[in-house]
């Protein structure tokens, strides 16, 4: 499909930890503009920065120096009830170990999103039932996680991350605890959230992850290496 405005855009995004006598810089000036509707794929070596990269697009994390935009806002112009807002109604997290709550059964961690945004029972579990559906776990609503297969378990994290129908989806490493079919699986999820508008930034260091990206980014050292856009995309 074809992208069009900005959702996300970083200008010289710096991110340092540690003390200035001994700092290490995770991101190193880093540039990004990930366009509305496009599917990105983050690639590159353990310490490359990527899953930084994440935590300041998803807002966990704030830039030591630099600018990031979401939706044409400037983070660091926002009050901490604005971003939490944004994290809960527009970004949607996906991650490798699923983060699901051990007591609630599937239908009840899916609606943790909207409690937090404060729907109604009977919204809250109707949107969920909704989203379990979508990724195909009809019948599963009241299992338990382990009840579920760890397909099926990332599956509900997905359906979790969708609930709020967020404006873009980010995902950390969503494979990375899953078997082949289960990979292809979650990965045919993400392409039908993107063919149906989702802004979608997945981090990885599976090649198969990467090939259904229209664009891959490289990063080495804290800082993005090479972009490609991915013609063999198969999303």
């Amino acid at each position: 499909m074809s992208v069009s405005s900005p959702a996300i855009e970083l200008d010289q995004v710096r991110r340092v930890h540690g003390t200035a006598s001994s700092s290490v810089a995770a991101l190193d000036g880093v540039n990004l503009v990930v366009a509305t509707g496009e599917y990105v794929a983050v690639i590159g070596p353990s310490g490359a920065g990527k899953s930084s990269l994440l935590n300041i697009l998803g807002c966990l994390d704030q830039p030591s120096s630099g600018s990031l935009w979401i939706a044409g806002r400037r983070v660091s112009e926002l009050r901490e009830r604005e971003i939490s807002s944004i994290r809960n109604a527009e970004i949607g997290f996906v991650f490798q170990s699923f983060n699901l709550i051990p007591s609630l059964t599937a239908l009840g961690n899916v609606e943790l999103p909207l409690a937090y945004a404060g729907a109604g029972r009977l919204e809250r579990r109707k949107r969920a039932r909704e989203a379990l559906h979508r990724v195909g776990l009809h019948g599963r609503e009241n299992h338990r996680p382990n009840q579920l297969s760890g397909g099926q378990q990332q599956r509900v994290a997905v359906a979790r991350a969708i609930v709020n129908r967020p404006t873009f989806i980010l995902a950390d490493e969503p494979t990375g605890n899953l078997d082949s079919h289960a990979t292809h699986e979650v990965l045919t999820i993400f392409d039908e959230l993107h063919r149906a508008g989702a802004t979608v930034v997945v981090i990885t260091h599976e090649d198969e992850v990467a090939a259904r990206a229209q664009r891959v980014i490289v990063m080495r050292d804290g800082r993005i290496e090479r972009s490609y856009s991915n013609e063999t995309a198969i999303a």
